[in-house]
């Protein structure tokens, strides 16, 4: 199992808990409602951390890859 499915994975794991929590706690359906709506702004802050997180690792990926790629050419070519 590849390390982005795990983690995809282990984020919809951990949502099902929380919903699962909230709906099961002894509250109001008031007081149910405004903790799921805490709780799904808290996750897609944490969601957009990651998705930036990602994009700047593919584009250091992309730079290096792009780099590794003219080097290669170089070397290929016999160019020093």
């Amino acid at each position: 199992m590849s390390k982005g499915k795990f983690a995809l994975g282990a984020i919809f794991g951990a949502v099902a808990g929380v919903v699962a929590g909230v709906l099961t706690a002894p509250k109001s359906g008031k007081e149910t409602q405004a903790d799921l709506k805490a709780k799904k702004a808290e996750l897609k802050v944490e969601a957009e951390k990651k998705v930036e997180l990602a994009k700047s690792k593919a584009a250091d990926l992309k730079k290096r890859t792009k780099r590794a790629v003219k080097g290669a050419e170089k070397g290929f070519k016999g160019e020093e």
